[in-house]
């Protein structure tokens, strides 16, 4: 069976099993998937590699070498379309994007693009063009989005780990509705080349993984960039897998459950009743957790114009697109306002990112819900005006987004379940360019938690050998 990145690798090279048994198996699940996980599936291409894997000899093995993976349908694969989601004509690509030319170079195998929601607006995986994302833990609920179908392929054990993005929390999202780790890196850790810059800076690509160490194993691989990119942090002190191998120390955590918005934000109280209960295991860990609240300010003012304007810049490069009435809205306004008010949203950035960052004169990390509500059920957000659309995902997920605007990164960890059985999922916000503290600080609850041995009742339940 699959058992995610970092024990598949180690399985491959110590011989208990071939890079091809790996990929049949991720590729007869796929097959036999009903969650819609993949718009498309490269089922010849990935056999092919996984058989270079095997013939493999050399002396230093590739971190990733026949380990399948996917990837979301916003990333350019050689030979396929990138619809993210949208449908009309698109043609096929000439090139790998920098991160399917990182995962090959790190061995591994791509079985497939996952479905998304349209140009990655919503917290869902439906879309008119190809068809609804189902959750594993429920099919009569979203996974979470709009890493829909990576989130649930790695959830339901079609594939090892994913590669997602993340431009309002797409990552932590469905990390938080299917029970996995959802990391989003400092703006510009990894490269998104061909685009130079998405979504003006609120949107970056991550891992979707089980594990933190398979986070962190995932990061290392896709950490770096390209020679052309915009954002270029310093590099990291340290490889991301050693941060998630060493303790944290003793950390100040601040527990947060006020939104972005400025008001008290509606939280299941389940899911507040699950934040606390880890504020307390943090606490038993021996680290100094209180209450207190980041000062959002007027962070909306900031992200707005560039998520309009990005919409825009797509559809406008994207002439034979057929987008969805919401999205037709919301290009709208990106053509008209969005885009005259990037440049005052950047300017403020630095301001707004001064005045948040004091809570970090307190605290070392902010823990906070990653969502508001359980998984939305299907349909729940179908068939309505962009304002309604919008209206009902800020209320879901008001959490995540004001950390795309900083760029700064944070990674979604699960905090249990639901009495229904429903995935639960908090996140740790971190400081500029601080990765390593969310990854040690999450391996550590990881290892108190256990979340890894929950899996949703379509997931395989045995952990040895191919199923």
């Amino acid at each position: 069976m699959i058992e995610g990145l970092t024990k598949d690798a180690a399985r491959l090279a110590a011989g208990e099993v071939s890079s091809r048994e790996l990929v049949e198996y991720s590729l007869e699940r796929i097959e036999r998937d009903t969650l819609g996980a993949f718009r498309v599936v490269c089922a010849d291409q990935a056999l092919d590699d996984a058989d270079r894997a095997d013939r493999w000899r050399g002396e230093e093995r590739p971190a990733l070498l026949g380990v399948p993976v996917a990837i979301k349908d916003d990333t350019d694969l050689a030979g396929h379309i990138t619809p993210f989601g949208c449908r009309g004509r698109h043609e096929p690509k000439t090139a790998d994007s920098e991160v399917v030319r990182k995962l090959r170079a790190a061995g591994a195998i791509i079985v497939g693009k996952t479905n998304t929601s349209e140009l990655g607006q919503w917290p869902t995986g439906e879309t008119i063009g190809f068809g609804i994302v189902r959750n594993p833990w429920d099919s009569e609920r979203t996974p979470g989005g709009s890493s829909a179908g990576s989130s649930a392929a790695v959830a339901a054990g079609l594939i090892s780990g994913a590669v997602g993005s993340d431009g309002a929390g797409s990552l932590r999202i469905p990390a938080a509705w299917t029970g996995l780790v959802g990391l989003k890196p400092q703006r510009g850790r990894v490269s998104v080349w061909p685009h130079v810059d998405p979504f003006y800076g609120i949107a970056v690509a991550g891992p979707l993984t089980r594990t933190v160490e398979d986070a962190a194993l995932l990061l290392d691989v896709l950490t770096g960039n390209h020679p052309d990119d915009v954002y270029r942090p310093p590099a990291p002190a340290e490889p991301y897998r050693e941060a998630a191998a060493r303790e944290p120390g003793r950390l100040r955590i601040a527990v947060s459950f006020r939104s972005p918005f400025g008001v008290p934000s509606a939280v299941d109280p389940e899911i507040r009743a699950a934040v606390l209960r880890l504020a307390g295991v943090l606490a038993d860990l021996g680290h100094d957790v209180f209450p207190a609240d980041p000062d959002y300010g007027l962070i909306g003012l900031a992200f707005l114009p560039r998520g309009t304007a990005g919409v825009a810049d797509w559809l406008d490069a994207t002439p034979d697109a057929d987008p969805e009435p919401a999205t037709r809205t919301e290009a709208l306004l990106g053509r008209h306002i969005g885009r005259r008010l990037v440049p005052a949203s950047r300017r403020a950035e630095p301001r707004m990112g001064r005045r948040i960052g004091k809570i970090f004169q307190r605290a070392d990390v902010v823990l906070t819900p990653a969502t508001a509500q359980l998984p939305l059920r299907i349909g729940a957000l179908s068939g309505r005006g962009w304002w309604a659309t919008g209206k009902l995902a800020a209320a879901a997920c008001p959490f995540c987004w004001a950390w795309n605007v900083l760029g700064w990164p944070a990674i979604g960890v699960p905090a249990g379940l639901s009495t229904t059985g429903l995935p639960i999922g908090a996140q740790f916000l971190g400081r500029e360019n601080d990765e390593a503290t969310l990854l040690s600080l999450a391996a550590q609850l990881e290892a108190a938690e256990r979340w890894p041995d929950r899996r949703p009742a379509e997931a395989p339940s045995s952990v040895g050998g191919l199923a």
